[in-house]
């Protein structure tokens, strides 16, 4: 074994010498053309790894190299599995903290969403662009067969065929069901007996199918007023089915689930009346229909009628009450907005706005109503960091999305298009935010880790806003992230690479000549310690070691 190990020893390093004289004397007979032809394909390999690694960074976030070797490499190289039992303690420890950063990225529906056919259409024809990615339409199409359909639509050949409707991907195909459904509503409406013996089915078949008329509203309807026209067909048919649900809930829980949708349809077509009317102009009218619904239907959180609320109070300059609506929804027990959080900045910014001066304000302090705005505008630049880019026009808007993710840039678009008015009518206060947001990020230096005011920002929220939000939007990142290391390794490389090139190309001689002096220099160690062994060696024996 010893001599084995010995003979090894030996042979390595002569081995090694061997091969240097080998790539020593292929170098020498290697043209300069070679030379040109490596660092110019070196330089061109490198450059397409470079574009590749950047548009996969800028698409999905994260550097393609670092993403393969972490998932495939590291656990040939002995990494540890995530699932592995010895990590069960430390992922129990963080499920409290992960839990919370889950719930932060749920998808919302956008209490302010546009009308499809009379404001995203139009902008596709206009444009030629889709606002909407196939993501935010599903998301649609799954809330309406939550809030518009039951189990006991089979029953109704009506809400049969628009069960089916809620579920189609084609627009035409969805229109074209709705209008069957409406039609086989008018042929069927006087033949089905009227008595309570027919049990569920009484109640059903009497009344016209309201939610085919918010399809058509919806979809069809291009201009607002004719969407209005077919939202007040949609009341008068969604109010007889409520009434007579209403009298029947208590039967069983067909009739509960029944009563339940018909429900949510009713407040549905009001708040999209109420909308209707707040795009009309005729605000007032918009703010009491929403008041009304409040009151009538308490409970019902989901759809969010606050904000709508609240953006009806701001075009009315009533801000009294927009601090009274605030009062009762901007409380710690309840679940944040962009809406919420940046209305109360601008009601304190209001109070201060139109005599901020920063050089003043630099030179006596702040004052304790100016502290009070600036705190405001902290927090809600904390609660969603997106939203002053658009409100001071540093980045361009876009049409919002129909599902919003809470503190993401598609909220921070949906709150923008409909509140930058608002803010710019209050003088000053565009110029205080310019001021005063940017001083948030320095009291949060590590916003993902640890929050102010609210918890730690949630790091999921560029995957999901990029679902959202339509191809030619640049989502807005936050925390801004840092280059990875393999795109900046790659460019080093690339900008080495095409420099050795250039230079090979205008010099070849001379690079020639560097080259072989470079590997000269490298391979200067090996030679030293095969000069050594020689010395030290006797050459009888050395010359019988290399016979063997």
């Amino acid at each position: 074994m010893i001599f084995y190990f010995f003979v090894l020893i030996i042979f390595v390093p002569e081995l090694c010498f061997y091969l240097s004289q080998v790539i020593s004397m292929f170098l020498n007979t290697l043209t300069p053309k070679f030379y040109v032809a490596l660092t110019g394909t070196s330089s061109l390999i490198s450059g397409l790894i470079l574009i590749f690694e950047w548009w996969y960074f800028r698409k999905y976030g994260t550097s393609f190299i670092e993403q393969v070797s972490v998932s495939h490499l590291r656990p040939l190289l002995g990494g540890v599995d995530n699932s592995s039992p010895t990590n069960s303690n430390t992922i129990n420890g963080e499920a409290d903290s992960s839990r919370q950063s889950v719930s932060e990225c749920k998808v919302w529906r956008n209490p302010l969403n546009l009308f499809r056919g009379a404001e995203y259409n139009r902008y596709t024809w206009v444009t030629g662009r889709e606002p909407l990615t196939y993501y935010d339409m599903n998301l649609s199409a799954q809330d309406h067969q939550t809030f518009f359909t039951c189990d006991s639509d089979h029953l109704r050949p009506a809400d049969a065929i628009m069960q089916k409707a809620w579920r189609e991907r084609n627009p035409q195909a969805r229109i074209s069901a709705a209008h069957d459904a409406l039609e086989l509503e008018d042929s069927h409406r006087f033949q089905v007996p009227l008595t309570r013996s027919c049990n569920s089915l009484w109640f059903l078949s009497s009344c016209s199918c309201a939610t085919a008329y918010i399809l058509l509203a919806e979809e069809e309807a291009t201009t607002i007023m004719e969407a209005e026209r077919l939202f007040k067909q949609a009341l008068k048919a969604g109010e007889g089915c409520y009434r007579r649900s209403q009298q029947l809930q208590h039967h069983g829980t067909q009739y509960e689930a029944q009563h339940r949708r018909d429900t949510n349809v009713l407040v549905y077509i009001k708040r999209r009346l109420a909308m209707c009317s707040r795009k009309l102009g005729r605000t007032r009218e918009a703010v009491k229909m929403m008041r009304d619904l409040m009151k009538e239907f308490p409970l019902l959180s989901m759809f969010n009628i606050h904000e709508n609320l609240l953006e009806s109070l701001l075009e009315l300059q009533n801000y009294a009450d927009v601090q009274a609506v605030l009062a009762k929804y901007d409380d710690i027990s309840l679940p944040k907005s962009a809406t919420i959080c940046y209305t109360a900045a601008l009601l304190k910014a209001r109070a201060v706005s139109d005599k901020f001066s920063p050089e003043a304000a630099s030179r006596r302090g702040l004052s304790t109503a100016e502290m009070n705005a600036v705190e405001a505008i902290h927090r809600a630049v904390e609660f969603n960091p997106h939203v002053p880019k658009y409100l001071l026009e540093m980045k361009s808007l876009i049409l919002p999305p129909e599902h919003i993710l809470k503190r993401g840039d598609s909220e921070a678009i949906a709150y923008a298009f409909f509140h930058l008015q608002h803010w710019k009518r209050v003088e000053g206060a565009l110029n205080l935010l310019h001021c005063t947001w940017e001083g948030t990020f320095r009291m949060i230096p590590y916003p993902l880790e640890k929050g102010h005011l609210f918890y730690p920002y949630p790091i999921c929220t560029e995957t999901a806003d990029r679902e959202l939000l339509p191809m030619f939007h640049e989502v807005s990142v936050y925390p801004k992230k840092e280059l990875p290391f393999f795109i900046l390794f790659t460019a080093g490389l690339c900008s080495f690479t095409a420099m050795l090139a250039l230079l090979t190309h205008q010099f070849p001689e001379l690079m020639g000549v560097f080259a072989k002096a470079f590997l000269s220099t490298l391979f200067a160690p090996l030679n030293f310690i095969m000069e050594k062994v020689e010395s030290i060696l006797p050459s009888s024996l050395w010359h019988q070691l290399t016979r063997i």
